[in-house]
């Protein structure tokens, strides 16, 4: 693939509906689903005379993840308002942070376990505290074009996570947000569902590169209306393309036009214009003259840190050191959760084999859970018994290739692997029984032994054919092994 002529700067805003049952500054549910503006108050659609009291549930989720995401925590934050105009923001302006945020200059480290781009940290300029405006919900099927209001939304807790620009591909940005959202999902502190609005992004997006050999930038983009991780990757390498393209036509930089926002329609893959982008001074910010602000001490930091479960971070490193796995599959197992990720630790504890543990986990365990769309909480085949079926591979109590075998006879029958083994008939071969079933195949297949002597050495599958249909019990492996050094003796 051909280098690009230009860089690709990405900085990500993530808003994050934290889960509360009840609105940041209001007693109203945040329950998804329910009829339109049957969720509603005087306070969250600002009617006059209703002052707003802070969730302080809420403040702590969003405590908790600053924290997580290696933030700074101020001891003092207060609450603005921040003055726009929207048919779903019945108030006039929304409650957020301005100059004074809860958090500040964090990170988050990213790799890739295909190592299609070096391990970086990837550091956050802030994550503070919001409401959520309403919906618009647009009518077009009818062909009416009617657009109509829903507020339920408004008030809803949002912890806005506002990353430096540092990102230089979409693959960054996406696996950004894959840890992102495993860190917030490991913490417990939002369901992080796109689908339903629990996790939303917006992307910025421009470019630097160079022109007689002076280092350029293009304006820079924000791109929205992104639902999900694949359509944040597609629309960021559309609008490099783009810019590039906009750019090598008009030339034009950083500085000589506004910044623009753009949608993403993920159906025709093209970002569309939408209006340029306001700066900050735009929005009016003043102190919210309703809402006291908010102190934090040392030791409150320090309690919520010391209460902070095993990051995902942390846990891929504790699998790559304590258990011997590698990236990938450390990767794929902290991917997964952290009740699978307790179930493969019970596992590889009691059959003391962690990297053939894993394999069983990552890939029978996996696909049945897959298969059969359960919980590992719901699989039939508990974390004991599974290590029982590891430990009976590696003992030669269950030849290898019918570990399948075994393993389906437990989910099955609800067995360990001893019963099931049993019902199955399997018994470990004697080691002199099976060299001697060697060398009588050996024996009787001449031509078999000249093609191994001449250095075709796949002819000896033939053999271990002939021997597992007289022993269905003996190890394919150790035949292989036997029968090639007895036709070289022979």
């Amino acid at each position: 693939m051909p280098e690009q002529p230009y860089t690709t700067v990405i900085g990500l805003e993530v808003h994050v509906q934290l889960a509360t049952q009840s609105k940041l500054f209001c007693r109203c549910s945040t329950q998804f689903g329910a009829e339109p503006n049957t969720q509603t108050c005087p306070v969250c659609t600002g009617l006059p005379g209703t002052l707003p009291v802070m969730n302080a549930h809420a403040f702590e989720l969003s405590l908790q993840t600053a924290i997580a995401l290696n933030c700074d925590i101020p001891g003092f934050t207060k609450w603005d308002r921040k003055q726009y105009y929207y048919p779903d923001l019945p108030k006039g302006y929304q409650i957020s942070q301005f100059d004074l945020p809860m958090s500040d200059d964090g990170y988050l480290e990213i790799a890739d376990p295909k190592d299609r781009f070096e391990p970086k940290r990837v550091r956050i300029l802030r994550a503070h505290l919001e409401e959520d405006a309403g919906k618009s919900v647009h009518d077009e099927a009818a062909g009416k074009a009617d657009s109509e209001i829903d507020l339920n939304r408004t008030g809803t807790p949002l912890l806005e996570i506002v990353s430096e620009p540092d990102m230089r591909s979409s693959l960054e940005a996406r696996a950004f947000l894959q840890e992102l959202k495993l860190l917030l999902t490991y913490i417990g502190v939002s369901d992080c569902n796109m689908q339903e609005g629990s996790l939303r992004v917006d992307a910025n997006v421009n470019l630097h590169l160079e022109k007689d050999s002076e280092k350029v930038a293009t304006p820079i983009v924000e791109i929205k209306n992104m639902n999900s991780f694949r359509a944040v990757e597609r629309a960021i390498d559309y609008e490099a393309k783009r810019q590039y393209d906009e750019w090598q036509e008009t030339g034009r930089r950083l500085g000589e036009s506004p910044k623009q926002t753009r949608g993403w329609d993920d159906a025709a893959g093209v970002t569309r214009g939408q209006r340029s982008k306001e700066e900050s001074s735009d929005y009016r910010y003043f102190p919210d003259p309703d809402l006291m602000p908010v102190t934090t001490t040392a030791e409150q930091v320090e309690a919520v840190r010391a209460a902070l479960p095993e990051l995902p971070a942390g846990l891929r490193q504790r699998l790559g050191d304590d258990y011997s796995l590698g990236h990938y599959d450390a990767d794929v197992l902290v991917n997964q959760g952290r009740p699978v990720v307790d179930y493969y630790l019970t596992a590889a504890d009691a059959s003391g084999d962690p990297k053939l543990t894993c394999n069983w986990v990552t890939q029978e365990v996996l696909r049945e859970l897959k298969d059969k769309e359960i919980t590992i909480e719901q699989f039939g085949v508990s974390a004991e018994r599974l290590a029982g079926l590891v430990k009976g591979i590696d003992s030669g109590a269950i030849p290898g290739p019918r570990g399948r075998e075994v393993f389906t006879t437990m989910l099955a029958d609800d067995c360990d692997a001893q019963e099931a083994t049993s019902k199955l008939g399997i018994e470990q071969v004697d080691e002199s029984e099976l060299v001697a079933l060697c060398q009588k195949l050996v024996d009787a297949n001449p031509k078999i032994v000249a093609d191994v002597k001449a250095g075709k050495q796949q002819a000896v599958g033939a053999l271990i054919g002939q021997a597992k249909a007289q022993n269905p019990n003996v190890d394919p492996g150790r035949v292989r092994e036997i029968c090639l050094e007895l036709a070289q003796q022979s």
